[in-house]
């Protein structure tokens, strides 16, 4: 079953993956095993979670699992923030990173809603 490459959360959780790696590169490299590393493992959680929840066997589970992935959409928000004021980020970064972050918040937000009902 992998019908959740279809979903439009995970490919936007995808391509915020590949941003997030692209856009820390250039953190300070003693941040490697500190922020850079926390940052890239919520981005990757987001898919991650979202792609197991549908492995799953009822939509309880699958909703649990989107709960698990906004909690990592909020906790990478907050990532992002911090690094943005440390100075690791340019604010044209931030603000790309931001929206794409918001928007999949937002998606996973309904997603759940709708499953729920």
């Amino acid at each position: 079953m992998n019908y959740f490459k279809e979903l439009k959360v995970w490919q936007k959780a995808i391509e915020l993956v590949t941003n997030t790696y692209l856009r820390t590169q250039a953190f300070p490299k003693e941040e490697l095993y500190g922020l850079t590393s926390q940052i890239r493992r919520c981005a990757v959680s987001i898919p991650s979670n979202i792609a197991e929840g549908c492995g799953r066997k009822t939509e309880k589970d699958f909703s649990n699992f989107l709960g698990i992935a906004l909690g990592s959409a909020f906790e990478f928000e907050t990532q992002l923030i911090i690094s943005k004021n440390l100075s690791f980020i340019q604010q044209e970064d931030f603000s790309v990173l931001e929206s794409k972050i918001q928007h999949i918040q937002n998606m996973i937000i309904k997603l759940q809603k709708s499953i729920e009902k």
